[in-house]
C-alpha cells in the first residue's frame, strides 16, 4: 500500500507522530511531504498552494491513501491537484483550532482550514476525547454564528466518521515496572514548552505555595525554550535557584529518559493540552502525575487523581500542593497499584499498532 503522508506544520508532537508511523508501520510504502513548524498563519493557509506548485511530480504519483494532519488544507490541495481528488484520506487531529482563547472573528481562517479538511476527509481521528469534543463543540458554535444556515447533518457526519486514536509513545528505554519509594525530598519535573499556554504563572505560584508550607523539593525545569521566555519562568529561576536541578531542554534522548526515571513526580499547569505526550513519557518512566482536572489529563490518569482546576490561581496552587502531599502520604503498595492501573499505560505502540492498521485499512476500503 502506498501512503502519502502530509505534515504542514511539523512541530515537535507532529514530527514525533509522523516519524513513529513510518518507523513502526513498515509494511506500507511511505512518501512524506513536510513543512517546518514556523510562520503559523502562512503555513496553515498556504501549504496547499506551496505543495501544488513545488511538489507536482510527487503529488502526481499513484497513492492508495492520504494521511494528513489537520493543519493541511486538504480540500484546496485536492482541488489544485486532480490526481489526489479521488484518493481516500485520513485527517489526524493533534489539536484543533477551535479550542484556543482568541477572538473567533480574528481566528476564522485556521478554524475553516480544520473544518474544510475534516469535511473532505474519508475518516478523521483525534488524539483524545477532549480534542474531539472541543472540535465538534466549536464547529457547532460556528455554525450557529454563520449568516446562512448549513444542513445540521454536517455535524452528525463529522462525528460519524471520527474516531479516537492517541499518538503512540515510544521510549528508548523500557517503561518502568515499579515506582521508587516515597522520597523525603521529591524530585519534580515540569517538561513543557516554555510558553504562556503551559501555565508558567501557575507553576511559580505553586512553588511559592510549597515553600510557604515548608515542603522541600527539587525541580527539573525541562522543555523546549525560545528566544523570549515568559516572565514567570525568569522569576522562578532567580527565586528558586537553590531548588533547581536540570534547567532547559535535554537534546539527548537517553539523558532525558534517564532523568525522568530518577524523578518522582511530573507536574502540569497547562492551559492547553490535547494529549500530553511529555507527561505520558514521564509517567511511563515511573513518575506519579500532578495534573489539572481539565483538558485531556483526566483521560490519561483518571479524573479522581487530578487536582481541581476551575478556580482562582491561588486555589489551584493550593490544590497542586495538596495533590503532592496526597501522593507522599500513601503507602508504597497504594502508590504502586494506582500508578499501574492508570489508562496512560495503554499509550504505547504494543497497544496502538493494531488500531492504527485497522483504521488505515478501513479508510482505504471505505
Amino acid at each position: 500500500m502506498k501512503i502519502l503522508l502530509l505534515s504542514a506544520y511539523d512541530a515537535d508532537s507532529h514530527s514525533y507522530w509522523r516519524q513513529q508511523l513510518v518507523a513502526q508501520l513498515t509494511q506500507y510504502q511511505w512518501t512524506q511531504l513536510v513543512l517546518p513548524g514556523r510562520y503559523f498563519n502562512w503555513r496553515i493557509r498556504g501549504n496547499s498552494l506551496q505543495w501544488a506548485l513545488t511538489e507536482q511530480r510527487t503529488l502526481e504519483q499513484h497513492f492508495d491513501l492520504i494521511i494528513a494532519t489537520s493543519m493541511v488544507d486538504l480540500s484546496a490541495l485536492k482541488g489544485m491537484v486532480p490526481n489526489l481528488a479521488g484518493i481516500p484520506s485520513l485527517v489526524y487531529f493533534h489539536e484543533n483550532q477551535f479550542a484556543y482563547p482568541v477572538q473567533q472573528q480574528e481566528y476564522l481562517e485556521p478554524m475553516m482550514v480544520n473544518l474544510y479538511s475534516a469535511v473532505c476527509a474519508t475518516r478523521i481521528a483525534f488524539n483524545s476525547a477532549y480534542n474531539q469534543h472541543s472540535f465538534l463543540q466549536g464547529v457547532e458554535a460556528l455554525l450557529q454564528r454563520l449568516p446562512e444556515r448549513l444542513p445540521t447533518s454536517l455535524l452528525t457526519d463529522l462525528e460519524a466518521k471520527s474516531t479516537l486514536l492517541p499518538v503512540p509513545v515510544s521510549l528508548r528505554s523500557k517503561p518502568a515496572q515499579t515506582l521508587g519509594h516515597t522520597p523525603k525530598v521529591p524530585q519534580l519535573v515540569w517538561n513543557h514548552r516554555w510558553e504562556y499556554d503551559k501555565g508558567p504563572d501557575l507553576l511559580l505560584a505553586s512553588l511559592r505555595e510549597l515553600r510557604r508550607r515548608g515542603i522541600k523539593f527539587k525541580l527539573h525545569l525541562l522543555g523546549q525554550q525560545f528566544r523570549q521566555q515568559p516572565e514567570a519562568l525568569v522569576t522562578l529561576q532567580a527565586e528558586f535557584k537553590d531548588c533547581l536541578g536540570q534547567v532547559g531542554y535535554l537534546p539527548d534522548r537517553a539523558d532525558y529518559e534517564a532523568l525522568l526515571q530518577r524523578a518522582d513526580y511530573v507536574l502540569s499547569t497547562a492551559q492547553h493540552e490535547f494529549q500530553g505526550i511529555a507527561v505520558t513519557e514521564a509517567i511511563l518512566c515511573g513518575c506519579l502525575p500532578i495534573l489539572p482536572r481539565q483538558l485531556s489529563y483526566p483521560e490519561l490518569i483518571g479524573k479522581g487523581y487530578c487536582y481541581p482546576s476551575h478556580q482562582s490561581q491561588a486555589c489551584q496552587a493550593q490544590a497542586l500542593a495538596d495533590q503532592l502531599l496526597y501522593w507522599q502520604g500513601l503507602a508504597q503498595q497504594q502508590r504502586q497499584s494506582i500508578w499501574q492501573n492508570m489508562p496512560v499505560h495503554t499509550s504505547i505502540w504494543s497497544y496502538l499498532a493494531a488500531p492504527y492498521k485497522r483504521l488505515i485499512s478501513a479508510t482505504v476500503g471505505h
